[in-house]
């Protein structure tokens, strides 16, 4: 009888702490994916932070092209207001970063089309300073893509699927190019 105690009391001791082990394995990298996300975010706000002084730069240059401004502008905006609000989803900021690169890719399009601006040393700068952070968002976004392979890894493969459920630890989404991304976008000056 006594070592039937014993052995139910090593049995359970194993299975709490396997099960201790597995949910801090899984609050780490739940925290490892927030801070690749950070990191993300830290790129994006620079991306942002430049904008405004290129939009300026070409601005002086391009008074006919408002509309491309204006989209630029709104999507920063809803940027701004999702990553202010502290119930948004990295799903929502996604959504919104992929508005503002969408009417960026337009403006590098006109700045392509436009040999005096590339001529302008102030919008050379600001767009070799624009491409330099289109990279670091490139490279943050597959780090960040990585750390989520991990953690859904670790949440749908046995046994770390048992405590996942258990414990309320969601499969999170990649980052993900959005629709047409593959296409580049066409800008017709002449109308």
């Amino acid at each position: 009888m006594k070592k039937t105690i014993i052995i139910i009391v090593v049995i359970l001791a194993v299975i709490f702490l396997w099960a201790f082990s597995s949910y801090n394995s899984l609050i780490s990298e739940r925290e490892s994916y927030t801070s690749q996300w950070s990191q993300v975010e830290n790129q994006y706000q620079r991306r942002f932070d430049l904008i405004p002084n290129l939009v300026g730069a070409i601005k002086g240059s391009l008074k006919q092209e408002l509309a491309v401004f204006g989209e630029i502008a709104e999507a920063r905006t809803r940027y701004a207001g999702v990553t202010a609000n502290t119930s948004s989803t990295q799903a929502d900021r996604v959504a919104a970063t992929s508005q503002v690169e969408s009417a960026l890719s337009r403006l590098l399009v006109i700045t392509e089309n436009y040999p005096e601006l590339k001529s302008s040393v102030l919008v050379q700068d600001l767009l070799v300073q624009l491409e330099g952070t289109e990279n670091r968002v490139a490279v943050e976004r597959q780090k960040y893509n990585e750390t989520i392979r991990v953690y859904n890894l670790r949440t749908q493969r046995i046994p770390g699927v048992i405590f996942a459920k258990m414990f309320g630890f969601d499969v999170q989404p990649y980052f993900e190019a959005t629709e047409g991304s593959e296409v580049a976008p066409k800008v017709d000056l002449q109308n």
